[in-house]
């Protein structure tokens, strides 16, 4: 992928990015270290819950999502981080087996009036399953430079 700038984003942009099938040693790994609770960690216990079985924590899918969204490499020579995230909202449980990927859409492109050397970039995230089905929604914001003047 070329080299993009804040400049060279255009509202409605959209950004598709390969799959990540999520395996059941995924899941309880990344809950051993992060987010112990039955319906993660043990396969067993999980059936016993409302979630009928195993499933990935939703810091796992947002991490996930994110990962393979970077991996496009978009932000590659732009990217400064983030001031936060609005609107994140978990639809559906991932299960092991799930092959998710991001669909990112540019929603603004605001220069900074302070610093003229970047700006925000506004992006309506989602993540989806196989089934196109949106597991994960929210609104990111990216800090992002400019091209040189």
């Amino acid at each position: 992928m070329d080299q993009m700038f804040l400049d060279d984003f255009k509202i409605s942009d959209r950004f598709v990015s390969p799959g990540i099938t999520v395996t059941e040693s995924m899941i309880i790994d990344f809950a051993l270290a992060y987010d112990p609770q039955p319906f993660h960690l043990d396969v067993e216990a999980a059936a016993g819950t409302h979630f009928g079985g195993l499933i990935a924590s939703g810091i796992q899918t947002l991490a996930l999502g994110f990962r393979a969204f970077l991996q496009l490499g978009v932000f590659r020579a732009c990217g400064m981080g983030s001031p936060g995230l609005d609107e994140l909202r978990w639809l559906r449980p991932v299960r092991p087996g799930d092959t998710l990927h991001s669909d990112a859409e540019v929603v603004e492109v605001r220069p900074s009036r302070s610093k003229p050397d970047r700006g925000l970039l506004v992006l309506s995230f989602k993540i989806r399953n196989q089934r196109g089905e949106d597991v994960l929604t929210m609104r990111s914001m990216l800090l992002t430079r400019r091209r040189s003047q």
